[in-house]
Order: C-alpha cells, then sequence, then structure tokens
C-alpha cells in the first residue's frame, strides 16, 4: 500500500512531501522531498535507516525509529515541526493500520 502526505509546514513557508510505501503492509520504506534543508536531512536519515516495521513502530510510539530520527534531525524552533507527525501517520496508512484522513490545525494567538 502506498501513502502520500503533502504537508504546508506553517509560518516558515516550507512545502514537504511524504510518500510512504510497503508492499507487505508491515515494512515501510519513505521518501521525503522538501524545501526545507532539515526536513530534508530527517528524510535522508529515515530512508537511511531502511524500512520501518510500521507494526513495531505503533508499540514503541516516541521511542521508534521515525520519532527518534526526527528529534535527532530536527533542532530548534524546528522540534514542533509537523512533518514527523506527518511521516508517521503516512507511515500507519501505508501499513495498513490506519485509514487515510486528512488533519488540520487552527492556530491562534490574542
Amino acid at each position: 500500500m502506498n501513502a502520500e502526505v503533502e504537508v504546508d509546514a506553517g509560518i516558515c513557508g516550507f512545502q514537504t512531501r511524504i510518500q510512504a510505501e510497503s508492499e507487505d503492509t508491515q515494512n515501510v520504506t519513505f521518501k521525503i522531498a522538501s524545501g526545507c534543508e532539515k526536513a530534508r536531512r530527517f528524510g535522508e536519515a529515515l530512508t537511511a535507516k531502511g524500512p520501518v516495521d510500521g507494526y513495531a513502530e505503533l508499540g514503541a510510539g516516541s521511542d521508534g525509529v521515525v520519532l527518534t530520527t526526527a528529534r535527532e534531525a530536527l533542532k530548534g524552533c524546528c522540534a514542533a515541526c509537523v512533518v514527523p507527525v506527518a511521516t508517521f501517520k503516512a507511515m500507519q496508512v501505508a501499513a495498513g493500520v490506519a485509514l487515510p484522513k486528512d488533519i488540520s490545525m487552527r492556530i491562534t494567538a490574542e
């Protein structure tokens, strides 16, 4: 199964496209293209780790490969980037453990 997520990361203005693919609905590979250098490095680091076991990621939560790699790659203001969460969601869909559904956030200040 294949999943694709397009991310508009917010005020930084960077667009990111995440492709997650799984031939066996368990092991997932990623392709991440972005105008953001840090998001690209995250994608490269994640790809270098090879296929990610989607089922193991669910149990590992924030200690899994996807989010651990994100913490290593995204520091400073980028620590709150939505790209890692979108990547995790794409992995879930590609592994067949979640259905595709758009998500959104509305941020305001007073």
